[in-house]
């Protein structure tokens, strides 16, 4: 009900307050074309836990307009980020799929956050970029759905001061599947995710899905970390 209550608050705030551009302050908009155009370019992420993980990528780098965008969304709850942030993953994943000579189908599949932390921020924050992105790929003729079939069980802490192995340790065996939810058997699934940092939590959710039979063919997320 809470959490319901706060989403309801946002929604009306975004109705009511003039939007101004997270990143310069511009009006009319959450997120003018230059502000998006300085994430930095579709970019290869690579990190030591990674292992023999589905290839990884993000937008950008984890620092000036792309971390107050990712901020504002996620702790500030400016939804209306929400639609020009699916826009450009739809469009990285564009890329991806021709590039990568990939089917032209998707089903995408957000990466899952603390439930305390979903609380906090009014809903589970990836999922609604996932469905916007899902809403840009098939307007562009790539059939793409949503699965929110994630979910991070009790026991995981937060994550920050954690160094990379402590935060694998963390989420293993923590990040969990809901069988109803998950895409069909053979389907073609990007893992959707914020911010890449050590890269535990991509980790977990791959090998949560593998183990489901539903193998991730793409990571992708709007930023990573240096390093």
């Amino acid at each position: 009900m809470l959490s319901r209550l706060r989403e309801a608050i946002s929604g009306l705030a975004d109705l009511l307050l003039p939007l101004h551009c997270v990143g310069c302050d511009v009006a009319g908009t959450a997120w003018c074309p230059r502000c998006a155009g300085r994430l930095g370019g579709l970019r290869r992420v690579h990190r030591p836990l990674f292992g023999n993980s589905p290839p990884v990528f993000a937008l950008g780098r984890y620092r000036g307009v792309a971390r107050r965008a990712v901020l504002a969304y996620k702790e500030d709850g400016q939804r209306a980020l929400a639609a020009p942030l699916g826009a450009q993953l739809a469009t990285a994943l564009r890329s991806i799929t021709l590039d990568r000579s990939l089917e032209p189908e998707w089903w995408l599949v957000p990466a899952p956050s603390r439930a305390m932390a979903s609380r906090r921020r009014g809903g589970a924050h990836m999922a609604r970029i996932a469905h916007r992105a899902a809403v840009e790929l098939s307007a562009a003729g790539m059939p793409t759905r949503v699965a929110d079939c994630l979910l991070t069980g009790p026991g995981a802490a937060d994550s920050a001061g954690l160094t990379p192995q402590q935060r694998l340790d963390n989420l293993s065996g923590r990040v969990l599947v809901r069988p109803g939810r998950l895409p069909p058997g053979g389907a073609q699934v990007a893992l959707l995710d914020d911010v890449v940092t050590t890269g535990a939590t991509v980790t977990c959710a791959a090998a949560a899905l593998d183990g489901a039979r539903r193998p991730v063919a793409v990571v992708l997320a709007l930023t990573s970390t240096a390093g």
